[in-house]
């Protein structure tokens, strides 16, 4: 049944995707795969397709031989039909990852060879326990003209032994990402299926010039933490036609985590999101929560999302510090989603007692506008923090609708305005002032 659930799924996906690509006129981001000079296959490297054989030195040998090619514009590593079962392996420059149709690179679940790395400096330790975490399955650092791609080939991340150890408490160490990338620039991912990751799905951090485009990203709503795509310190991203069913949020934009984000200082910035599909427990779209490095100019459109626990959901706490600022999200479709929108301050866990709680963030100039959503049960929340109060917030266009009466808006510690919205906005957005930023953010 499970097999059946998931093949449903994955042809869903598919057929959104090419729905999605036919849209493409409403705006594409911008560059294209270059040509590589040169093209190896896994295969002529000892690796074997076959679900059993482990190839993770025939990845390694693979990539240093791409590596020694220096071809003109670099050379293209060709993952064949088959199930190339792998430990995590590191990705160089001038390089594609090919998976062609039928291609699965599955990870191994044999946890305890998997390597550890050290902390992210803006995240000061494991996101999820002290001290280092795991390698991601496919990784790469300082690295410039990276492309995966291929023919809707999988990457499978088996990740359900490492949920099993989280929900038991016996994880030594943060899980693995599926795909982090790290310090790299001019990258881009299209035309692959991420499954069933043991923590997020794919992950860029401190990276430049970052197109992530029909893209299919896949996990069980009862897997813990597995969020789709996660921007994380970057900047110039655009993240288009993918669809995305996890079991965390299905796009949360990041810039690391309290004291330790706030010391590094690099924003995420110039961001782009449009015509994503899916659904999770959690948001469709989110900021936050770990925003210690300021998240700012961003655009989200063309959006829609079912079956979620929050549509949008930007969110940060006292003691993150940083800023979330120039967010505009528009044309948004919500269906069967519990709160349309929030926006909260006391969202988020600690690194650790060393988090300085004078460290506000500030929250401004916010615009939703164009939101359309059915069978939603509440309208949302906008809740600031105590002498850190969210402004400039403006809801335009927002419909929320529902068989039964939609539990009306709360909102505290905030200022903005709102026009034309359903059900009717809560009184700290109807000042004369807040209006005023609303029609001129419009």
């Amino acid at each position: 049944m499970a097999r059946r659930q998931r093949l449903c799924g994955l042809l869903l996906a598919l057929a959104v995707a090419a729905v999605l690509v036919a849209a493409g006129a409403q705006g594409t981001c911008p560059g294209a795969p270059p040509r590589r000079g040169a093209r190896v296959s896994v295969a002529s490297f000892g690796g074997e397709g076959d679900g059993r054989t482990l190839n993770t030195a025939a990845f390694a040998r693979a990539v240093a031989s791409v590596e020694r090619l220096r071809a003109p514009g670099g050379a293209e590593l060709y993952v064949p039909a088959g199930v190339w079962l792998t430990g995590p392996f590191n990705l160089t420059s001038r390089m594609t990852l090919f998976l062609a149709r039928g291609a699965v690179i599955r990870a191994t679940q044999d946890t305890p060879s998997w390597p550890l790395i050290e902390p992210l400096p803006s995240y000061g330790r494991g996101r999820e326990l002290p001290g280092g975490r795991y390698i991601s399955l496919i990784h790469g650092s300082g690295l410039q003209d990276v492309v995966i791609t291929g023919e809707n080939g999988t990457i499978d991340g088996q990740g359900s032994m490492w949920w099993d150890m989280w929900k038991k408490g016996t994880l030594p160490y943060t899980r693995p990402h599926l795909l982090e990338l790290m310090s790299s620039s001019d990258i881009i991912v299209s035309n692959v299926v991420f499954q069933d990751s043991p923590f997020w799905n794919i992950h860029p951090v401190y990276c430049s010039n970052v197109v992530i485009r029909n893209v299919t990203v896949l996990a069980p709503h009862d897997s813990p933490n597995t969020d789709g795509i996660d921007p994380d310190s970057s900047s110039n991203v655009c993240i288009e036609d993918c669809y995305i069913s996890t079991g965390d949020d299905s796009i949360a934009i990041k810039s690391g985590w309290d004291e330790y984000g706030i010391a590094y200082g690099r924003p995420s910035s110039d961001i782009t999101v449009r015509r994503i599909t899916g659904s999770s427990p959690f948001a469709g779209f989110a900021v936050g929560s770990e925003t210690s490095g300021g998240v700012q100019n961003v655009l989200a459109e063309h959006l829609n999302f079912f079956g979620s626990g929050y549509g949008i959901h930007i969110k940060t706490n006292t003691g993150r510090g940083g800023f979330i600022r120039n967010v505009t999200i528009s044309d948004v479709t919500l269906d069967n989603v519990r709160y349309g929108l929030r926006i909260a301050g006391d969202v988020g866990d600690h690194p650790d007692d060393r988090y300085n709680q004078s460290a506000l963030p500030v929250v401004d100039a916010l615009t939703i506008k164009n939101v359309q959503g059915q069978n939603i049960k509440e309208a949302g929340l906008i809740k600031g923090i105590n002498n850190s109060a969210f402004s400039r917030i403006c809801l335009s266009n927002v419909k929320l609708s529902s068989g039964a009466p939609v539990r009306p808006w709360k909102c505290e510690a905030v200022t903005g305005g709102a026009l034309d919205v359903q059900p009717s906005p809560c009184t700290e957005l109807t000042s004369t002032s807040g209006t005023s930023f609303c029609t001129n953010s419009l």
